[in-house]
């Protein structure tokens, strides 16, 4: 097991989210090694609690600890209500992990109304991974810990996202077209690490687009994806309108995209960089409460950054780009957002061995920046 760079609350009750199998019951378990453990995907305990929310208190009652962990507490909604009473009467400790919020505003739930944190687990990042981290492995199979543990990543990543459409979507009775729903994951696949069209999506799987844009909100919130807004504060430029958009794992992004002898194979695996370089960051910004907002930067004249974190800790922008050697004219977008905000930090991350400065951007082999991107945030 690998130590997770996750700040752990202290006397506060939390919610811990994220997508199935980045390792939310097992970080509770090992940090919280006494406290009483309910499993709501247990039937016997699922049945009762359902039937009577009240029961928790008496669960919770005789425990000689502070901590309660519920999993998967999306399942019963109701719940929250009796772990919102006991935290104000009884001073109970929560720790509350599930893979998604949704069911659980969908009945009207209010998450505690701020008596409890909300944490998420991303998949690992370099950092954690350390000696482990290996940047070919990253691209083809991410960083989902299982990646790591099972003999076949490539079989597990089938299952998983296989599993993903069968319990997290049809079960929670999330859609009820499950066929258009897959055509709807292939083609949102060909958008990674993209400008998002949302109207294009829908003509390739045949499906309405306002059908479309509420699947693209049910994989948000689902937290196995994201949409990147692009950066348009004091904007000196026409900018385009569009987000990018990510899954939020490159190997669940390369599971579920099909691929063909028609397919270019450059263009999956610079997709795949980006979408590691996203990950990355999406994860320390998490994981170290740094409070960036994540964005894209592209004007209408196609010149573009892949990523600006924006935040009280400044301005940082990053080009990733997967050859070995510079090209001065890969720069031209960072240079010219330099001009537009002369106070950033530019880094441009590639794919050779050596360290560069040009001007204000860093130049940086890739293989060493991701395991140092906490130092640059």
């Amino acid at each position: 097991m690998y130590k997770r760079s996750i700040k752990t609350p202290q006397n506060k009750s939390f919610f811990l989210f994220g997508p199935r199998g980045t390792g939310k019951t097992t970080w509770v378990k090992n940090n919280f090694p006494n406290a009483l453990y309910i499993d709501l995907l247990e039937a016997e305990t699922y049945n009762e609690l359902l039937a009577n929310p009240q029961r928790l208190e008496k669960m919770t009652g005789n425990v000689g600890t502070q901590w309660t962990i519920i999993d998967e507490v999306q399942r019963i909604p109701a719940l929250l209500h009796e772990v919102h009473r006991l935290i104000e009467t009884k001073k109970h400790l929560f720790i509350l992990t599930g893979s998604s919020a949704r069911k659980l505003r969908a009945k009207g739930v209010n998450l505690l109304a701020g008596r409890a944190l909300n944490l998420t687990m991303p998949p690992l990042t370099a950092l954690e991974l350390g000696q482990d981290f290996n940047l070919d492995q990253a691209i083809r199979f991410g960083h989902l810990p299982a990646v790591f543990q099972e003999p076949d990543p490539k079989a597990y990543l089938k299952s998983y996202v296989h599993t993903y459409l069968d319990e997290e979507v049809r079960q929670e009775g999330l859609t009820r077209n499950m066929a258009a729903f897959a055509r709807f994951m292939e083609s949102a696949s060909f958008s990674q690490g993209g400008v998002l069209n949302i109207s294009e999506v829908a003509r390739e799987c045949s499906v309405e687009r306002k059908v479309v844009e509420g699947y693209f909100s049910i994989l948000e919130d689902l937290l196995i994806a994201y949409r990147v807004p692009v950066f348009t504060k004091k904007a000196k430029r026409k900018m385009i309108a569009h987000p990018k958009f990510f899954f939020f794992d490159v190997g669940v992004y390369r599971t579920i995209r099909p691929t063909g002898p028609l397919d270019r194979p450059e263009e999956i695996e610079g997709s795949a960089l980006e979408t590691l370089v996203f990950q990355e960051l999406n994860s320390l910004n998490k994981n170290m409460n740094l409070d960036y907002q994540i964005y894209y930067w592209r004007t209408f004249n196609q010149t573009e950054v892949d990523f600006v974190l924006y935040g009280e800790r400044g301005i940082k922008v990053f080009e990733v780009k997967r050859t070995a050697t510079v090209r001065l004219k890969e720069l031209s977008g960072l240079k010219l957002f330099l001009k537009d905000y002369p106070m950033a930090k530019a880094f441009y991350l590639y794919g050779g061995s050596r360290y560069y400065r040009e001007g204000n951007i860093e130049i940086i082999p890739i293989q060493d920046a991701l395991v140092k991107l906490h130092e640059w945030l």
